[in-house]
């Protein structure tokens, strides 16, 4: 029987193994039959999915996957990222789906079920026992990006009339608790929470002492509907380790741990850098085609602008026919105008981002962009200026080349802060079209302002 979680092998080496498979594909049944791998060298989880995906292209999967008696261990399952989730969930069987779920805690049986199509998913929920069924059910009830969607189910809850000893004896004798947990929560008669105590303060006090004694009653309840982004601020704002999850009636329905709302982080931060890139949710797994289109609309809207850039340049083609001068030098305010725009844009969607920026000092952060574009404009244009005499000894284009500079660093820095801020307030994510937007303004002011102003001084 194949089981990608056993660690027996003969070579400890995952490049051997990915070879060999390539090698014996053909013959890989008879002989997975006789020999089972170690995929890692420290044997974790994560290490052995990176054989998953590696394992040549998605029909080599298929064809390991479909191997009689294939099984592979929950725990590496679900570290699979999306895509190829997606793919291994298309050919694993209904059965083996069910299996993973039930050797799953319910946060990640939520993930494994969003990646399914409804007639999969109601064929899963109807296989599982009632109470597993009712508890993923009433997860998916809540939006996609809620603390609902990954919270666990399981977690550790006393009533506040407890002893040590009475919380000792019955963390021993259920099985139904979370695998790993540091905080016990205290509720009233309500299942309402009230405190936390560590579960290493527990161990370290005597039997007859009651749990409210010794529980922190200062504590955080996040409603289920809550943002999972917020809930990752709260957690790094308040140094969290796990947070108690309540509904609207405050009564105690789930818990979240820090490592999930890493995961949370991370993959915000991942979106938010691709969705910059204007490629969105792309996955190295992705094909041709698909990674074609997902990149096609923003590469048009980005031909677009390019095309109402050239024609403000087109308005003074006269003047860069006579002074062939301008025509050279104009990419190089355009370009100090971009990045310094696209400098600005990424602190400003961090800060959005972060809940950094506020109402209190967006005056203050306006203020503060427009006097570094000021200093900057004010550094480069001497550094611009200096160059350009020497090399067109033309004391008229380094104004011009100056003055420009400035002006365009100045927009730069304020449209860098403004166009992020205008989009959030319109409800559009500022990390998907916010650079295409502080780009186009900075090249048409930068080329604007430079043709202006030259053709101003030459033929006035």
């Amino acid at each position: 029987m194949i089981d990608l979680s056993i660690v027996t092998t003969v070579y400890n080496s995952e490049e051997y193994i990915l070879s060999f498979y390539q090698r014996s594909l053909k013959t890989a049944e008879s002989l997975f039959k006789d020999i089972e791998f170690i995929f890692v060298d420290d044997g974790s989880p994560d290490r052995s999915n990176q054989i998953v995906r590696q394992l040549c292209e998605q029909d080599s999967r298929v064809k390991l996957i479909e191997l009689e008696e294939f099984n592979i261990d929950p725990d590496i399952f679900i570290e699979l990222n999306e895509s190829v989730q997606s793919e291994v969930l298309q050919i694993l069987s209904i059965e083996s789906i069910i299996n993973i779920i039930k050797r799953l805690e319910s946060d990640d049986s939520i993930k494994i079920l969003e990646n399914l199509d409804e007639k999969n998913k109601n064929d899963i929920l109807s296989s599982l026992p009632p109470k597993d069924r009712f508890v993923l059910l009433e997860s998916l009830s809540y939006p996609e990006d809620s603390a609902a969607r990954i919270m666990q189910r399981e977690f550790t809850a006393i009533p506040s009339n407890w002893s040590v000893g009475q919380t000792i004896d019955y963390l021993r004798e259920n099985k139904d608790l979370p695998e790993e947990f540091l905080e016990i929560f205290i509720v009233d008669n309500e299942f309402k929470p009230i405190g936390t105590v560590p579960s290493s303060k527990v161990l370290r006090t005597s039997r007859d002492t009651k749990m409210i004694s010794i529980m922190n009653e200062s504590q955080l309840s996040i409603p289920v509907e809550m943002d999972r982004e917020e809930v990752g601020h709260l957690f790094e704002n308040y140094n969290l380790n796990s947070a108690c999850v309540v509904d609207k009636n405050n009564k105690l329905v789930g818990m979240i741990t820090s490592d999930d709302v890493l995961t949370v982080l991370k993959e915000e931060a991942e979106e938010d850098a691709l969705r910059l890139a204007g490629v969105g949710d792309e996955q190295i797994t992705d094909g041709v085609f698909k990674k074609t289109k997902r990149r096609f609309n923003w590469l048009l809207l980005n031909l677009i602008t390019a095309i109402l850039a050239s024609i403000v340049i087109g308005f003074f083609q006269e003047d860069i026919e006579k002074v062939v001068a301008l025509a050279v030098l104009m990419p190089i305010v355009a370009s100090m105008g971009g990045n310094a725009g696209m400098q600005t844009l990424a602190v400003t969607i961090r800060t959005i981002a972060t809940n950094q920026l506020t109402k209190n000092n967006f005056n203050q952060n306006i203020l503060k962009e427009f006097t570094i574009g000021v200093l900057n404009g004010c550094i480069f244009a001497v550094i611009s200026a200096i160059v350009v005499q020497f090399w067109f000894e033309d004391i008229t284009l380094s104004l011009i080349i100056s003055i420009s500079m400035v002006l365009n660093m100045i927009v730069a820095g304020l449209f860098g802060i403004l166009v992020p801020i205008t989009l959030k307030r319109l409800k559009i994510d500022p990390a998907i079209a916010s650079s295409v937007f502080v780009t186009t303004i900075t090249d048409v002011i930068g080329f604007l302002s430079f043709l202006g102003i030259g053709a101003y001084f030459f033929y006035s």
